[in-house]
């Protein structure tokens, strides 16, 4: 039988670990008062529990903010499994809908890494691309961690890959402007002659960029679906996505 005070407790604490984990910055013990109306009281006593299991911790000022266990959890390897399940309905989506390739990537260091793919339903253009390495000035998905400071910008020379690939600087951060004013970028015969590649931002608690979703296939079909749709397309099935990893 459930206990209906301890299922009340559950779902207050709850609901501060929410509102921790979503803010932008460290909450201050009376803000998080003032919004969920609880009792001082009540709320000191669910925060310690909070804090005595790492899930939330004070600051140097006394606000809390999310606790290690957060950060334990974000360094293990199947943080990107469940990042790429948690993705996966909008993923698929956005395969239907399309009908081309769908890949889910994540910045690494000074890489971009394909942790998970929906196949094209065409034969042509379904390449795997899970675990290859790509330069990410190439690539519409390593366009959108450059433009949103998440990777930082290739030192030195830039590998040509095709006639079409970006190997001069001013013109990579012409592109970068572009993806920021729009939202989305593209690749367009820059990695490979006849592919084509659409990409956006997944963002999660502040705006932060933490992966983007590609939408790719023959440069043909994507020009007859039109670049611009697909942008589109995937800044509206994102959004989703975004707002459950707390994006507002």
């Amino acid at each position: 039988m459930v206990n209906p005070v301890g299922s009340q407790s559950v779902d207050r604490a709850s609901a501060l670990l929410a509102l921790v984990v979503a803010a932008d910055a460290p909450r201050t013990f009376t803000s998080l008062v003032d919004e969920l109306g609880l009792a001082k009281s009540t709320t000191s006593r669910l925060l310690q529990a909070l804090e005595r299991s790492r899930l939330v911790q004070r600051d140097a000022a006394g606000a809390f903010r999310p606790g290690a266990l957060f950060a334990l959890y974000a360094a293990r390897p199947s943080a990107l499994h469940d990042l790429a399940e948690l993705a996966r309905p909008t993923c698929e989506r956005l395969g239907e809908q399309s009908g081309e390739t769908v890949n889910l990537a994540v910045p690494r260091g000074t890489d971009l890494v394909h942790i998970s793919q929906v196949d094209s339903r065409h034969v042509l253009g379904a390449i795997n691309w899970v675990g290859v390495e790509v330069p990410a000035h190439c690539s519409a998905l390593g366009k959108v961690f450059y433009a949103s400071g998440v990777l930082p910008l290739p030192a030195g020379e830039l590998q040509r890959r095709t006639d079409r690939s970006l190997t001069e600087r001013p013109a990579l951060e012409r592109a970068l402007g572009d993806v920021r004013r729009r939202g989305w970028a593209v690749s367009l015969d820059e990695l490979e002659v006849g592919l084509t590649s659409v990409a956006a931002p997944v963002r999660a608690t502040g705006g932060t960029v933490i992966a983007a979703i590609s939408i790719s296939g023959p440069t043909s079909r994507i020009a007859e679906r039109g670049v611009g749709a697909l942008g589109e397309l995937l800044i509206s099935e994102i959004r989703g996505l975004s707002a459950q990893l707390g994006s507002s």
